[in-house]
């Protein structure tokens, strides 16, 4: 398996070769807590998320994604927004693609399932919105999650 780097406003980063519509899904439990995943391709914790197949809607793929990833299935509740900064670039090890950021994200609430790491999570938690910061995870990542916090409109980027 290769290894997923990420590149944030980087002078040094690689050339974009590829732009790919995905979702990240904020899924939110009764107690306030937001789950997340270890990612076994970089190691640090993220949303769930991933492309948007041919075929499937943004809603349908945000809830594939999320299953996929963490054994919950949720149901969508909202938009939190849509990031597209042209510095954010990620960088695929295993067959040289380099991707400029292109994320919708959106809200949800869980409705069945258990949190299950699966082939792209090392670990899958329900984390308090406190814990955040202790964690290792990508700056992309903490800006999607402090924007959904804040409880402003969604975020157009």
């Amino acid at each position: 398996m290769g290894r997923r780097i990420d590149y944030l406003d980087d002078p040094n980063a690689p050339e974009p070769n590829s732009l790919v519509p995905s979702v990240n899904t904020i899924v939110t439990n009764d107690q306030g807590q937001v789950l997340l995943i270890r990612r076994t391709d970089n190691g640090n914790w993220s949303l769930p998320g991933g492309n948007i197949d041919l075929g499937e809607s943004v809603s349908q793929a945000a809830i594939r994604e999320t299953l996929e990833e963490t054994g919950v299935t949720c149901e969508i509740t909202g938009i939190a927004g849509i990031y597209s900064n042209p510095g954010h670039l990620i960088e695929y090890t295993s067959d040289g693609e380099v991707r400029q950021e292109f994320t919708i994200v959106l809200t949800g609430r869980p409705i069945s399932g258990e949190p299950t790491p699966s082939d792209e999570s090392s670990h899958v938690e329900w984390a308090s919105y406190d814990s955040l910061d202790q964690r290792p995870m990508h700056d992309s990542m903490r800006v999607r999650l402090a924007h959904a916090i804040s409880g402003e409109p969604p975020h157009l980027d």
